[in-house]
């Protein structure tokens, strides 16, 4: 048990996310003859759910330092400077933006997971609803990649 209880640990961590958890909670489920297809809804579930605190957490703290001047200021500098590089961006690929941050939170590298597609999609300012169906799409396109590679693909085979 105290495997799994790591594996979800993992899968809430921004950089290890499920790219880590998965594998863990694979290997949990084949040593305690549980069906890898639950352990694997059970992770991405969570790294799902994830995405909602995700982008409260931003929403509040953000709201909470803007109150700090000197945060206002870095933060609005920041942001303008940044928003100007999106505008051009959003003229040439504005139909694309959903399918870009479900594939970028799609790669199972570290670093581009739910909490990066969260933190890209809110300094983009990009539609919540949107977002999160993307973010989520994502998640689920990774977890089948992880799960593919933890297992391999002919043994992916004989879970269903």
């Amino acid at each position: 048990m105290q495997k799994l209880i790591y594996a979800i640990l993992l899968t809430l961590m921004p950089v290890t996310e499920l790219r880590a958890g998965l594998p863990l909670a694979i290997s949990y489920a084949i040593d305690n003859n549980i069906p890898i297809f639950l352990v694997f809804i059970l992770i991405i579930s969570i790294n799902i759910l994830l995405i909602f605190f995700i982008f409260y957490f931003l929403d509040k703290i953000n709201s909470y330092l803007l109150k700090i001047k000197w945060y206002k200021r870095l933060f609005d500098k920041i942001l303008k400077t940044f928003q100007k590089k999106v505008d051009k961006f959003e003229e040439k690929h504005s139909k694309t933006e959903f399918w870009a941050l479900a594939l970028f939170v799609a790669v199972p590298l570290p670093g581009t997971g739910a909490w990066s597609g969260c933190l890209l999609s809110w300094i983009l300012d990009l539609d919540r609803k949107k977002s999160i169906l993307a973010i989520s799409l994502g998640v689920l396109i990774a977890g089948i990649i992880m799960l593919i590679g933890s297992l391999g693909f002919v043994q992916l085979l004989n879970i269903f």
